[in-house]
């Protein structure tokens, strides 16, 4: 039987290793954490990873899942710059990170083991396998420790590595009633977002420009339209986060018998909500490579050439998102909203000649 080694258990890890063992490979998994688990944050799961998990066999996601409600981008007074439903974007569904991960560790069988409180400390390669720390051997591994990966500084010294944002992000859940669709509000270098779980808490985020390092809180949120004041007094415990990328371009995504997956391999900014969801992509294209032949070699320059472009485009997309949705110059600002109002309101007059001429062919 192959054998592989998962070196990280977040998201894409945990999902990788379902993967391979999907394709009848034995797997363990090393945490570095004392125990596997995701912090408490919401996240949203495109179309695309709900199928990829779906074929996994990973079950219930949609129904631990809420529906985006009717959402929209405003200012800080609360004024409508554009509706969500105008642009006519794809809905994800919304679910607990936590749950995600306990839903997608319900299908470890006996083929998958669980290493946690593990350090990886060195790894080296040869033409049969690949060890770490000197004893644990197998003909693959999967790094997926994240944006500051071991493993991808072994492999690659030289490559720049993650690079700031200009902002700082935070997250946290609250219980408050509310009929608002949530969405997201942009201000001066200030954004704010928020979106229903499934069991009626809401999940907000919020970014704003500073220097890395800088220890703050949401104080300058508190005076936005409601329910965004109601939604910072209900929250117990708020997380900080700088926000890092990886410097295009990517490196390869493999390396011998190495594979790069998740933030290891193309660590992005959270502005398209995608970062997740693409190391799920990652996991299920990995196992689509290994099952289209035998040769180990061939499996994973399909694979590299697959995720390596795709990872690279989205990465590029999120940082332009980002510095658009950063914008501090009042004038700068002005012509962004109109911009996406106009558009908005031009994709709805479109829609429905598109639909009328559809249902004519």
């Amino acid at each position: 039987m192959n054998t592989a080694i998962v070196v990280g258990a977040g998201i894409g890890g945990v999902t990788a290793a379902v993967a391979l063992q999907q394709c009848g490979w034995q797997v363990t998994v090393l945490e570095r954490a004392p125990e596997l688990g995701e912090v408490g944050a919401g996240i949203s799961v495109w179309p695309s990873a709900v199928a990829v998990l779906e074929q996994l066999g990973v079950k219930g996601v949609e129904k631990a899942s809420a529906v985006s409600a009717p959402a929209s981008m405003r200012r800080p007074d609360g004024r409508v710059i554009v509706a969500a439903a105008d642009l006519g974007v794809e809905v994800p569904v919304m679910i607990h990170r936590a749950q995600l991960h306990d839903l997608i560790t319900a299908e470890f069988g006996p083929a998958i083991t669980v290493r946690t409180g593990y350090q990886v400390r060195t790894i080296s390669q040869d033409d049969a396998g690949v060890t770490i720390n000197d004893e644990l051997r197998a003909d693959l591994v999967v790094a997926a420790d994240g944006i500051r990966s071991v493993i991808r500084s072994a492999l690659v010294p030289a490559y720049e590595g993650p690079r700031y944002s200009g902002y700082t992000a935070y997250r946290g859940i609250a219980e408050v009633a509310t009929t608002d669709g949530g969405g997201e509000t942009w201000g001066k270098g200030e954004r704010f977002g928020f979106a229903r779980l499934i069991d009626g808490r809401i999940y907000w985020y919020a970014t704003a420009n500073q220097p890395a390092g800088q220890s703050s809180g949401p104080d300058a949120f508190s005076d936005w339209h409601d329910p965004i004041p109601a939604l910072l007094a209900a929250t117990k415990d708020v997380l900080q986060n700088d926000i890092y990328d990886l410097s295009v371009p990517l490196v390869p995504f493999t390396h011998g018998r190495i594979v790069l997956l998740g933030d290891a391999a193309h660590a992005m900014t959270p502005n398209l909500g995608r970062g997740a969801c693409t190391a799920i992509e990652d996991a299920g294209a990995l196992a689509r490579c290994l099952e289209e032949g035998p040769d180990l070699s061939a499996a994973l320059t399909r694979y590299d050439a697959e995720r390596r472009p795709a990872a690279t485009k989205l990465v590029k997309r999120s940082r332009s998102i980002g510095r658009v949705g950063q914008v501090e110059n009042p004038v700068i600002r002005a012509i962004r909203d109109g911009l996406f109002g106009f558009g908005g309101k031009l994709m709805s007059l479109r829609r429905p000649k598109a639909q009328v001429k559809q249902s004519r062919a």
